[in-house]
């Protein structure tokens, strides 16, 4: 190395004072530069950006309160919702309850018509079997009589022979068991 640009380059390591004045003028003339024309305008634009990060925040905090809100509502019908169909269904089955025991009642006092219809339809036959019972009592005494007597009774005397037979019978047990029989 040369010592001219040794001595130059030892002048610029070691301070001396007119360089750091001019050093000291030239950091305060930019420093005034920067804050006159871009400090403001990045500080406004810092600014800016704070608000809408802001603004950002507050509508995300406005968004999650409104999808609670109607997390919340959803809820509140759903459980309502819920409600409805177990009442609906609870009076379904009420309803079908209380049509299955009127149908059981129904089919009861049908079921008991009709035993009662046929209890009186066999007390009918029975008494129309004993009336025909009676008459072919009544005739086999007059014509039994008539041969034994070899003649022929007048109107009083068949009468009379026949309420005589007839009392002899005990009807009571033809009834009794046609009773029994539909019972």
């Amino acid at each position: 190395m040369t010592p001219v640009i040794a001595a130059n380059e030892a002048s610029l390591i070691t301070p001396e004072l007119g360089l750091s004045i001019w050093t000291l003028v030239t950091f305060v003339i930019v420093l005034f530069v920067l804050r006159k024309f871009a400090f403001g305008r990045i500080a406004a634009l810092l600014d800016e950006r704070r608000e809408a990060v802001r603004q950002n925040l507050e509508a995300a905090e406005h968004a999650r309160e409104e999808a609670e809100r109607l997390l919340e509502e959803y809820k509140t019908q759903l459980a309502q919702s819920k409600r409805e169909a177990n009442e609906i269904l609870e009076r379904a089955r009420a309803t079908a309850s209380e049509q299955q025991r009127q149908l059981s009642e129904e089919l009861a006092a049908e079921r008991e018509r009709g035993i009662a219809a046929a209890q009186q339809a066999i007390a009918a036959e029975t008494q129309q079997s004993l009336d025909r019972i009676k008459s072919e009592i009544a005739d086999l005494t007059l014509l039994a009589t008539e041969k034994v007597l070899g003649h022929a009774l007048d109107e009083k005397e068949q009468r009379r022979l026949v309420e005589e037979a007839l009392a002899g019978v005990d009807f009571s047990a033809l009834h009794d068991g046609g009773g029994r029989a539909g019972a």
